[in-house]
């Protein structure tokens, strides 16, 4: 239920508020994007840490570039690339990189 509610603030700032002001994130993907995945793939408890954190760094006294969110998941099968048979005929909309802390999360481009 309050996931919900932080999906649907999110998707209201991106729609009515973010174009109302400069493109001035130093990241990328940009903060609400960031902070919508983890809300969409992370519990909520780190969901709100990670997006917290990355606030914080989204200042001039940080470099900025390529930050993409970490995600805690359970990995089911020892192969890196699999595609469920459930999922042969669904476009793939992220992908899961693995490293130290869980995994990377990477949105993949969809074909038009």
């Amino acid at each position: 239920m309050f996931k919900r509610t932080c999906l649907a603030l999110l998707h209201f700032y991106q729609k009515f508020l973010s174009p109302l002001k400069p493109k001035v994130c130093r990241y990328y993907p940009s903060c609400s994007e960031y902070a919508l995945w983890q809300f969409q793939k992370n519990k909520l408890f780190f969901a709100f840490i990670f997006t917290f954190l990355r606030i914080l760094k989204c200042n001039p006294f940080f470099k900025g570039g390529f930050d993409y969110p970490k995600v805690f998941k359970i990995s089911q099968s020892q192969n890196l690339c699999f595609k469920p048979k459930f999922l042969a005929q669904k476009p793939l909309h992220f992908l899961y990189i693995p490293c130290k802390e869980g995994f990377i999360l990477l949105k993949s481009l969809k074909e038009k």
